[in-house]
């Protein structure tokens, strides 16, 4: 079954929506960087999934752009 972000970004690429999936990469990269600057919880877990969820982006981002070339 998909998780959350898969089925996100699997709307984003049917409505060819390149924006939304860059603002989404950008949101969860300043994420990451927020959470790592954190000394004071144990933030791995989290930063893992989200590094996760950045993966799961740019693939989609990559899908938009073989749909573009063929």
């Amino acid at each position: 079954m998909p998780n959350a972000i898969e089925l996100i970004v699997d709307g984003y690429v049917r409505l060819n929506n390149r924006r939304a999936l860059d603002d989404l990469r950008m949101q969860r990269r300043k994420l990451a960087v927020d959470l790592k600057a954190r000394t004071d919880f144990d933030v791995r877990a989290t930063v893992q999934q989200i590094e996760e969820d950045i993966i799961v982006i740019e693939a989609g981002l990559a899908r938009l752009d073989e749909a573009a070339t063929s």
